[in-house]
């Protein structure tokens, strides 16, 4: 199994990524070359930010949070 990203896989990271950081959905589309945002919305962009703050927590509870203990 090769490490190398797809570039399926690129295209949605940089969408998610874009999104993530406020860039507006139609700004993004446009760059992704979507002539609307419907395509871009439903199945380009993750939302990037609950998965990371679960994932977070989830290795907090395992491993506990220096910081506070």
């Amino acid at each position: 199994m090769g490490t190398a990203w797809t570039p399926r896989e690129l295209r949605h990271s940089f969408v998610s990524i874009m999104s993530d950081q406020g860039v507006p959905i139609e700004t993004i589309a446009d760059l992704v070359g979507h002539t609307g945002t419907s395509v871009t919305e439903a199945v380009y962009r993750h939302q990037l930010r609950p998965v990371i703050i679960k994932g977070a927590h989830t290795m907090n509870t395992i491993f506990g949070d220096s910081r506070h203990g």
